[in-house]
C-alpha cells in the first residue's frame, strides 16, 4: 500500500481551506483518508500552516511521500530540513 501526504480542500467557493491528511495513493483526493496530521489556511495574511510534528515525522518514516505542495508546507513549518 502506497501512502501519501495531501491536501483535502474542505472551504468553500473562493475561500479555500485544506487540511494535510495521509492516505493511500488509490483513494481519490477528496475521499476517505487514514489520519489528519495538520491544517493550511491561505486565506489569512501570512498564511497558517498548523502541523502536528510528532505525527508528521512518524509517517515520513513509515515511508509515507508527501506532495510537492505538502512538501513545501512542511519545510515552511520547520519539519523537514
Amino acid at each position: 500500500m502506497a501512502v501519501k501526504m495531501r491536501l483535502k480542500r474542505v472551504g468553500k467557493k473562493k475561500v479555500p481551506f485544506y487540511r494535510i491528511v495521509v492516505s493511500d495513493s488509490r483513494t481519490p483526493v477528496e475521499g476517505r483518508f487514514i489520519e489528519e496530521i495538520g491544517t493550511y489556511d491561505p486565506n489569512t495574511d501570512p498564511s497558517t500552516i498548523k502541523v502536528d510534528e510528532e505525527l508528521a515525522k512518524k509517517w515520513l518514516k513509515n515511508g509515507a511521500q508527501p506532495t510537492e505542495a505538502v512538501n513545501k508546507l512542511l519545510k515552511s513549518a520547520g519539519v523537514v530540513k
